[in-house]
């Protein structure tokens, strides 16, 4: 379903947007201080699996002692999560999760609040395909034509 938090339209004039219920996009991302960001983008649900599987990509990437900030979503927290832990230590990856209810702290959550109120235009809820092809290019021009000012 689509999201529209505020609209305008002239006055005696309708303005119609169909919506039906459609598939769901996910964005995992890591996001550094220097606005470098790696995302992987889902069809369907992210699970405790799936954050396993783009850490571990990730681990192979690091060089230096990493710290990795996550909410306390159920997948962020899960007996499988926890079980990694000693492992990418070992590959200089920390985790360090957020207290309860403190997206502001997360510099993700602040870009993905971009990314659906902010950035978002009315015609990408058209198709599929076109939120699809949304999504991959803010994150693909994130950093150049889509920038947040974090001070």
């Amino acid at each position: 379903m689509s999201y529209v938090p505020y609209a305008w339209q002239e006055k005696g004039k309708t303005i119609e947007l169909r919506s039906c219920q459609s598939q769901r996009l996910n964005v995992l991302g890591l996001l550094n201080q220097e606005r470098e960001l790696e995302a992987y983008i889902l069809e369907g649900k992210i699970t405790s699996d799936v954050v396993i599987c783009c850490l571990d990509k990730f681990c192979q990437t690091i060089q230096k002692k990493t710290v990795v900030v996550m909410n306390k979503a159920s997948f962020h927290c899960s007996q499988k999560i926890k079980a990694k832990i000693d492992e990418w230590r070992d590959h200089h990856l920390e985790i360090f999760w957020l207290p309860a209810y403190s997206p502001q702290l997360n510099l993700i959550e602040i870009l993905w609040c971009f990314m659906k109120y902010d950035w978002i235009e009315i015609n990408v809820y058209e198709s599929w395909v076109s939120l699809v092809n949304y999504v991959e290019k803010v994150l693909r021009e994130f950093g150049k034509g889509y920038v947040i000012n974090f001070a």
